[in-house]
């Protein structure tokens, strides 16, 4: 008799416990898949502080083939599912795709930012759901204070120096907290012009920070907020974000060059595609986390509206607490679906309080119900998150204790650059690569104005200042899109994709098809990182589509031969070496023409231009809510 095969997706809280609590479960007795696009589980609440330089990156990941080993990990990103098929189809990291078969599916894919239609956030704005957005913060607000210690005005130097945080929710507070502890350290090895420091700003429409808590963690925040500098403003949103700044609800325009977006999130789009009855955007289940109708298909986690018990007629909410709980009673019923357990639970909770890192010694927590605040709650928030942390628990304490005694490192690594993290992402877990597959949605399926589009088919992002211009602060790196002065911009046709070979190449796109055409590369071609040949584009030598080499056809004709090579300082005369339309390899058909012998496309004697034959000119190119998911639930 054939084991049953269980498919898990997405491996965030819910979907990690349920695979973890599975495998404990079925001893072996099923076949458990679990599918994510990246191979570690990320402890979500510790992320603030890796954008502060407390935690290296790898101290939040827990590897999932380490942990999870009785588990088939598969990389991938969830693209279809065929619910009366039992299939689901996906695509890798390489773009290839692959299609799994399940007898039980647990749908576990988390959620992502959550965009509001405000102009110029989508292209200004980043958020923080993911270890490159954090990354990529932490890179970016050391830039900027660097840049204004050397500013020579003391406009930039303030614009550079203002940090505009949106949403007063678990995430934004923390970033917020972390943040002005981050850059006061800064500037004492790095001064800034006389009176200055940087200034952190956090925006929320709500009447006070942290509305989900208790009125006493609220104003224990707020007060520990506005000590360390913080400008709080409650009853304020962003209107308009653009290149030089935010402006305010309130008529106010605040001059800055960064804008972290912390509003909330909403659940991943996969769960829209299927057609079943939805609660805003979350897929209905029941109390035993099953969606109605489907016996075979659970959901869990941020993707679904899950009845709260406790309180009759309303669901839980997307927090890190009741996913973390929903991946265990998913597991439980699906074993006992399958006749691997035991009875079916229906999913009860108890909330067991709250607690927020504010930095330092600093922090708010009520467990239990008890309130408390500063050096107590501090204890108790990093006790919680050591022991709710799957794995690396050591490293964590031991990067805590070098915090407290060294300063903290801050460079550049340059590793994660702004046209990596889009807002407007299905996936704010994996970097933008250029050449990647990227994954590309129909805009309805998407919030906010489709600035991830932009971003998969240009290779730009959309934090370098919108379409057509780039912040002087996020100029890429010689070698990455954006570079070069044959950069391809946007216009009325499809945008071309900037491929891996020319970028690591530093070589710009030229030459590509006319508006709408769409470049095609051959699976060998993709394989081996090469682009496929275009019009008018010469890569470098040895390589695909580069320059012909000698002997080859597409070369250069031996001299002395008909169509040979024009007096040069003529029309159709020899181009420049190693440009578009340059001289290809010597010896080859469609080389460098004999001497003395008519130009292909030079006009017969007497001036005039023959049929088939017109004259030569000058080649043209073109110049290019719901709160996220409760960062210290305890």
């Amino acid at each position: 008799m054939s084991r049953p095969r269980i498919l898990i997706v997405g491996a965030g809280f819910a979907g990690f416990r349920t695979a973890r609590t599975l495998s404990r479960l079925t001893r072996g007795r099923a076949h458990i898949t679990l599918l994510n696009p990246t191979d570690y589980f990320l402890y979500l609440p510790l992320l603030p502080q890796v954008a502060a330089g407390i935690l290296e990156p790898r101290r939040v990941t827990v590897s999932l083939s380490d942990s999870l080993p009785d588990v088939r990990l598969v990389l991938g990103e969830a693209d279809r599912i065929d619910l009366d098929d039992r299939t689901l189809h996906y695509t890798g990291p390489e773009g290839e795709g692959g299609t799994l078969a399940y007898d039980r599916l647990v749908l576990a894919a988390g959620s992502v930012n959550k965009l509001l239609p405000i102009p110029g956030v989508a292209e200004h704005a980043h958020g923080f759901r993911g270890l490159p957005e954090a990354l990529y913060l932490r890179d970016h607000v050391t830039r900027q204070v660097e840049l204004a210690a050397s500013a020579d005005d003391a406009r930039t130097c303030a614009a550079r120096c203002t940090f505009v945080v949106v949403g007063a929710g678990y995430t934004g507070t923390e970033v917020a907290a972390h943040g002005q502890m981050f850059t006061d350290a800064q500037v004492r090895r790095h001064p800034l012009r006389r009176g200055m420091r940087p200034r952190w700003m956090l925006l929320d429409v709500a009447p006070r920070v942290l509305p989900e808590m208790d009125g006493k963690l609220s104003a224990t925040a707020d007060r520990v907020l506005r000590q360390r500098g913080v400008d709080v403003r409650m009853g304020t949103s962003v209107k308009e974000a653009t290149h030089d700044g935010v402006l305010l609800t309130d008529g106010e325009f605040v001059e800055s060059r960064t804008l972290v977006w912390c509003v909330g999130v909403r659940p991943d789009p996969l769960v829209e595609s299927l057609g079943l009855p939805m609660e805003k955007g979350r897929l209905l289940v029941d109390p035993h986390l099953r969606v109605p109708g489907r016996p075979e298909l659970f959901a869990c986690g941020d993707v679904a509206a899950v009845p709260d018990l406790e309180n009759p007629g309303s669901y839980t909410p997307m927090t890190a607490q009741h996913a973390w709980r929903h991946g265990k009673v998913a597991a439980q019923n699906v074993a006992a679906s399958l006749g691997l357990g035991g009875a079916r639970t229906p999913y009860r909770h108890r909330d067991l309080g709250f607690v927020v890192d504010l930095g330092g010694a600093k922090a708010a927590a009520n467990p239990l119900g008890v309130a408390l605040s500063g050096v107590p709650a501090g204890a108790v928030t990093r006790g919680y998150h050591l022991a709710a942390m799957p794995g690396n628990r050591v490293r964590v304490a031991a990067d805590w204790l070098l915090d407290a005694v060294l300063p903290r490192q801050a460079v550049q690594l340059g590793l994660v650059r702004s046209w990596s993290v889009p807002l407007d992402t299905s996936s704010p877990e994996v970097a933008r690569v250029p050449g990647g597959p990227g994954r590309q949605q129909d805009a309805s399926a998407r919030s906010g104005p489709g600035a991830a589009l932009a971003a998969d088919t240009d290779g730009r992002g959309t934090g370098a200042g919108g379409p057509g211009r780039a912040r002087p602060h996020d100029e890429p790196a010689k070698g990455q899109p954006g570079s070069g002065t044959r950069q391809i911009r946007p216009g009325s046709g499809a945008a071309q994709p900037r491929d891996e070979w020319e970028t690591a190449k530093g070589r710009p796109v030229t030459g590509r098809p006319g508006p709408g055409a769409a470049e095609v590369r051959s699976e060998a071609e993709t394989a081996k990182g090469r682009p496929a040949a275009a019009p008018g584009d010469e890569p470098a030598g040895d390589q695909a589509g580069g320059e012909a080499a000698r002997d080859q056809a597409g070369g250069e004709p031996a001299k002395n031969q008909p169509g040979g090579e024009p007096a040069k300082n003529q029309p159709g005369g020899e181009p420049a070496r190693n440009q578009p339309g340059g001289e290809p390899a010597k010896n080859q058909p469609g080389g460098e023409p004999a001497k003395n012998q008519p130009a292909p496309g030079a006009p017969p004697p007497g001036g005039r231009s023959s049929p088939g034959h017109p004259a030569p000119g000058p080649v043209k190119r073109t110049d290019v809510a719901d709160e996220d998911s409760a960062k210290g639930d305890s």
